[in-house]
């Protein structure tokens, strides 16, 4: 079987998702048309990016990947991101599966803002409770 040309994956994490094409081979890591460390210019940021690589013992500078995010905001989007390219990875080597779902890369994060209620100020915060 000929080597797929890119592996497709999808990260969620509350309202974004990220898409992920991983490529078997060097180029640059672009998200949003843009250079990853434009993006993500901080190191913590980039090395939670790379999280997924360094547990599934892969070289960083032997694989590419591009990614598109749309909805959340730039936490959310990097948890959507962190899932897709763990997602990724195991589609092209099944045998690093174990190693990611210990590290917990492979759980999506279902937390998700709770929905206001009728009568209340927000989600839970009421008026304050006077007895007389």
């Amino acid at each position: 079987m000929a080597e797929k040309e890119y592996y497709y994956a999808l990260g969620r994490r509350k309202t974004s998702v990220a898409t992920v094409r991983l490529f078997l081979k060097k180029g640059k890591n672009i998200i949003n048309g843009k250079a990853l460390t434009d993006v993500y210019p901080l190191k913590p940021e980039q090395l939670q990016i790379e999280e997924p690589f360094r547990i599934a013992e892969l070289e960083t500078d032997g694989v590419s990947y591009t990614i598109v995010t749309k909805g959340g905001g730039v936490q959310s989007q990097l948890g959507a991101i962190k899932l897709g390219l763990a997602r990724a990875i195991i589609k092209r080597f099944p045998e690093k599966k174990k190693a990611l779902k210990d590290a917990g890369l492979l759980v999506r994060d279902s937390r998700m803002v709770e929905r206001k209620k009728a009568g209340l100020r927000k989600a839970r915060k009421a008026e304050q409770y006077s007895k007389r």
